[in-house]
């Protein structure tokens, strides 16, 4: 494993020449795995390369707009093409997830693959399965970490508009919009660059936040009306939506992209999760404020993990067998949880 700030010349000479090269991102691919996917599609385009484009599954209505989305080829429904491309494959890269588990089937055959593998991501405890890596957990996003790339490679002011696009709405969409703390400095210096590219921030907010479907809408509703539940003495939100009631909605992936959010504009609540049933297993999205750290209860408790304040996680059996066990072990965070609101507190 190496390094890229350490071999960026060896960088050089692998992509100097045309190469059959395979992009992925992790599974229910959101605004950062497809940003920085499409936004590395798009400047490796430039250099003549022989590119798929692979996602696990498919992804939100709302980031096909993208320059190059029509090419994603979805590894769940087209296994065959997968194959062929990934048998073909002399470079591999993985984006935004930092172990080959996260992609489930997909993982296994890249881990048996004989291509050079990079990963770039800025999640924490990284597996090391890629031959260059760069990683980064106080990057905003895997798409910051692209145009660092990009940057690396000394061609930051040859990103073009569909390139700048890409990667700003993955930027944005990590951040929430620039209001997490994970926007630093760097971060706002990188998105003026990309408005210097020619991005329109204004049209990119517009396709990603205010493009979704009447039924996605009702679904919110449903959910924050119907199905929040708040343990307001352990500081918590909780949702939980059954397939039958996903359904009842016409849900798509990514229509619940951002509820579990919704939980922690409560006063004095420290950390939301979201449930959600699919016919494999039930799959969780944990967010916190503060220092409680979502990623370790999801890693403890539902083999999940992710970022201090935002992770995800998933188990099988049934959605009330999910629902009993974390309100099992919830109780026994109850002094972080309390620490976390009696820290706001004495601060406010």
């Amino acid at each position: 494993m190496k390094l890229f700030k350490e071999s960026i010349q060896e960088i050089k000479t692998l992509l100097d020449k045309p190469a059959n090269i395979v992009i992925t991102t992790h599974v229910n691919p959101d605004g950062d795995a497809m940003g920085s996917s499409l936004g590395l599609y798009n400047y490796l385009k430039t250099y003549g390369h022989n590119i798929t484009v692979i996602a696990p599954n498919d992804y939100p209505d709302n980031l096909k707009w993208l320059r190059g989305s029509s090419k994603v080829l979805l590894f769940d429904t087209n296994v065959q093409k997968a194959d062929a491309a990934l048998a073909a494959a002399e470079i591999i890269f993985c984006l935004d997830f930092n172990s080959l588990t996260r992609i489930d089937e997909l993982g296994k055959k890249i881990g048996a693959s004989k291509a050079v593998k990079f990963m770039v991501d800025h999640h924490p405890n990284p597996d090391q399965f890629a031959d260059y890596v760069l990683s980064e957990v106080t990057a905003s996003s895997t798409c910051e970490l692209i145009y660092d790339l990009i940057d690396m490679l000394g061609d930051a002011d040859s990103i073009t508009k569909s390139i700048g696009e890409a990667l700003f709405c993955g930027i944005m969409t990590d951040t929430g919009s620039f209001r997490f703390t994970s926007a630093t400095a760097k971060t706002f210096e990188i998105a003026a660059a990309l408005i210097k590219s020619g991005v329109d921030q204004s049209t990119i907010h517009e396709n990603v936040m205010e493009n979704f479907s009447e039924s996605r809408l009702r679904l919110l509703g449903f959910a924050i009306n119907e199905k929040l539940k708040v343990i307001e003495e352990l500081s918590t939100v909780f949702i939980t939506l059954s397939a039958e009631e996903l359904k009842r909605y016409n849900y798509k992936d990514g229509d619940t992209e951002g509820f579990v959010n919704y939980g922690l504009s409560i006063e004095g609540i420290k950390f939301a999760v979201i449930f959600k049933e699919s016919e494999e297993n039930i799959r969780m999205s944990f967010r916190s404020k503060g220092d409680f750290p979502a990623n370790e209860f999801a890693k403890a408790h539902f083999n999940g993990g992710g970022h201090k304040n935002a992770a995800g996680g998933r188990t099988e059996g049934s959605l009330d067998d999910a629902i009993l066990h974390f309100l099992r072990v919830l109780p026994n965070y109850r002094e972080q949880l309390k620490k976390e609101r009696e820290t706001e507190k004495n601060e406010a």
